[in-house]
């Protein structure tokens, strides 16, 4: 099967590309930034995934499946320019899988747009609506992501489409939303609030998408690893001293002192947990973590 991975030159998308290569598939991508040494055999096409030559990969390479990696999360970037990408982009992406006739398309999309509060369910399934916005509001461009994807179940009927809901990833890349929060020596954390914090191993979240693929979900799935650990463990585990501030103060210190800077709204989320069940995921494809989460604490903080 030829594969298409729009965003290919991002740290996840490139261990995605091995299971995928490893598993007898053909790769190509699209990433506006590069990739200078890929794989044998690997062709990656720096465009943008908004603009028309993009659309010229899909009308010459004629993709069987698509991997919808190319969005954002880091909070330096404007909330306009992530709009752009996030929501922009994501229909791009479909618009042009439907119209030249794209078989399979995997949207990769994060746990966090269930959102953190604390009157919410600890194990959240793919029932409950992502509504990770209401309290985070700079997760609005990914929600929205989301749910464009979701659309795609309908919308594009011929187009089997599955949106993945990853846990956060921790590995030897040091890349990720739960990495960034953790690279300073001392972390910032909410003084009064220990919540559980859910991720796996990066090889395992690559091999689980490449999975997906090999299993021609259709459907909505959280992905999940190992089970989650408190706050507080993670921090000793990686090496990290966890620094409680008292909750008005914490978006002022932030980004100050030797802390790693947090939007605003990240707020709930390093006071209430995101738990989510990813059994579906595991009846559908047989996928079970390979690294626990002592192996992947181990994995990023020895890198």
């Amino acid at each position: 099967m030829k594969v298409l991975i729009a965003g290919i030159s991002g740290s996840l998308a490139r261990g995605v590309t091995q299971h995928l290569l490893a598993a007898g598939h053909t790769v190509i991508g699209i990433d506006r930034r590069p990739w200078p040494d890929p794989p044998a055999g690997v062709t990656v096409y720096r465009v943008d995934v908004r603009k028309r030559p993009a659309e010229d990969v899909f009308r010459t390479e004629r993709p069987d499946a698509v991997i919808h990696m190319a969005t954002v999360t880091h909070f330096t970037t404007s909330r306009e320019e992530r709009y752009r990408i996030n929501l922009h982009g994501t229909r791009a992406i479909f618009e042009r899988a439907h119209a030249h006739g794209v078989k399979r398309c995997i949207f990769i999309g994060r746990h966090t747009v269930y959102g953190a509060a604390p009157d919410a369910p600890l194990y959240r399934t793919e029932d409950e609506p992502p509504l990770g916005m209401a309290t985070f509001p700079e997760l609005a461009d990914l929600a929205a992501a989301d749910l464009y994807a979701g659309s795609a179940l309908w919308r594009y009927p011929s187009l089997r489409t599955a949106v993945l809901r990853l846990v956060y990833t921790l590995g030897p890349s040091r890349r990720g939303t739960l990495a960034g929060y953790l690279a300073g020596a001392r972390v910032p954390t909410v003084m009064g609030f220990d919540p559980l914090f859910q991720f796996m191993h990066e090889d395992d979240a690559a091999r689980a998408i490449a999975e997906a693929l090999n299993h021609d979900l259709h459907g909505i799935y959280n992905v999940a690893g190992p089970q989650p650990v408190p706050l507080s463990l993670l921090c000793r585990a990686t090496g990290r001293t966890a620094v409680p501030l008292p909750a008005p103060l914490f978006g002022r210190l932030t980004g100050k002192l030797g802390f790693s800077w947090l939007p605003e709204g990240a707020l709930a989320h390093v006071k209430y947990p995101i738990v989510v069940d990813g059994s579906a995921f595991a009846e559908a494809t047989g996928f079970t973590p390979r690294f626990d989460e002592a192996q992947a604490m181990e994995a990023y903080r020895w890198a």
